[in-house]
């Protein structure tokens, strides 16, 4: 065919089927866009266990903090998202009302006005959307953990100060976190260059194989976190440290794997009582065994005499397994009795009591001697009272 015969053609097409035109580079929707933002979120608390932070280190998260707010104060938005949303992000936020008499804005405003509730269902269905990916059908986490504000910051506050003085001395390091057997309780680690200790961790639950558990994990800022446990590793290998314990060489012949079973915690705790007499025992330390977590026991010590009418403050926690926790209990008494400190106080109805379990001696003695005990060489060594040293049995 030769050219001349191409225009005929051409200029004789009244219909245009010859017209090449162009092809349209897609474009976005803005439902589209409000969809991927969201899915964002999604993937970040799937990630991490927790929803994004307003005050996070991370700028990444901070933005997306920003854009869950937006959507949670577009009533059309988080009403288009609620089918999505998987992990509970917008149901406890309140429905805002409309103008009375608000002009439809965009096409959500039109799809959800209150005409489509007479369509009959024929003509309804031409407003359903059909192309977006639905969600996998994905076990929902019972809630999300998120940073509060820790009420009781006052019972872990000298240990971020004693861990910090340590690390200063070179009695403890910073070493990358290897596995999420070092997650314990009374183990220090670095997030997101913050230190937390983490001082619960709740029944162990297994799924496709793997533990996980939920943890209490208190930050040096003042606020806490009950996040899971893979969630706390997951966010360690990509930014965090953990932090040593002091002889970490003797500590580690300790392993705990999953077949061990945790029977309970050895705690350190300081007296603040003001009154004058026991402000004047030095070197005044509680140091016992409990079978649950300590800090809900010491919550209301102001009103009981074990912990001598007075507000206490917990120095150091370890979590013991494999063992017979009162035969464990009555060693280190006895290991530490020519130092126990006779206290009589008097308790709300006037009753005298002589609390037991508290001692004068040094904290570095004392942490010295749990390490013994935790290692099994305790039964070598005495306490001499008069220097204030452990030494070994001759």
């Amino acid at each position: 065919m030769t050219d001349d015969q191409l225009a005929k053609l051409i200029s004789a097409d009244d219909l245009g089927l010859l017209t090449v035109k162009p092809k349209r580079t897609p474009q976005s929707t803005e439902e589209e866009r409000l969809m991927d933002g969201f899915r964002q979120i999604l993937k970040f608390v799937e990630t991490t266990g927790a929803a994004p932070a307003e005050f996070a280190d991370d700028m990444g998260e901070r933005l997306l903090f920003a854009r869950l707010e937006a959507i949670r104060a577009n009533p059309q938005q988080r009403e288009r998202l609620l089918p999505f949303d998987e992990f509970g992000l917008l149901k406890e936020v309140a429905k805002l009302p409309e103008p009375a008499e608000a002009l439809p804005a965009t096409i959500d405003d039109v799809l959800n006005d209150d005409f489509l509730d007479n369509l009959n269902p024929a003509a309804e269905a031409m407003f359903k959307i059909k192309h977006i990916p639905l969600t996998k059908d994905v076990e929902s986490p019972d809630y999300v953990a998120q940073r509060k504000s820790c009420k009781d910051f006052h019972l872990f506050e000298e240990q971020f100060q004693i861990c910090q003085q340590e690390i200063k001395a070179e009695k403890r390091r910073l070493l990358p976190f290897a596995n999420e057997q070092q997650i314990e309780v009374g183990h220090f680690f670095v997030l997101h260059g913050i230190l937390l200790l983490v001082t619960e961790v709740g029944e162990r639950v297994e799924k496709n194989g793997k533990w996980n558990a939920r943890l209490r994990c208190i930050f040096e800022n003042g606020t806490e976190s009950d996040m899971l446990l893979r969630s706390l590793a997951s966010e360690l290998y990509k930014d965090g440290r953990r932090v040593t314990v002091p002889d970490e060489e003797t500590l580690n012949t300790m392993l705990v794997t999953d077949d061990d079973k945790a029977t309970g915690y050895i705690y350190v705790l300081r007296s603040l009582s003001q009154h004058p007499d026991i402000k004047a025992i030095p070197n005044l330390y509680k140091i016992g065994l409990a079978r649950r977590s300590i800090e809900t026991r010491i919550q209301n010590a102001a009103n009981e005499p074990t912990y001598l009418m007075a507000p206490v403050a917990l120095v150091s926690t370890f979590q013991c397994y494999n063992v017979n926790l009162p035969k464990l209990e009555n060693l280190l008494h006895r290991f530490f009795d020519p130092a126990a400190a006779k206290i009589q106080v008097t308790d709300a109805q006037g009753n005298y009591h002589t609390p037991k379990e508290w001692f004068s001696i040094p904290l570095d003695t004392i942490e010295t001697a749990l390490r013994l005990l935790i290692s099994g060489e305790i039964v070598n060594y005495s306490y001499n009272p008069s220097t204030g040293q452990i030494l070994l049995n001759e």
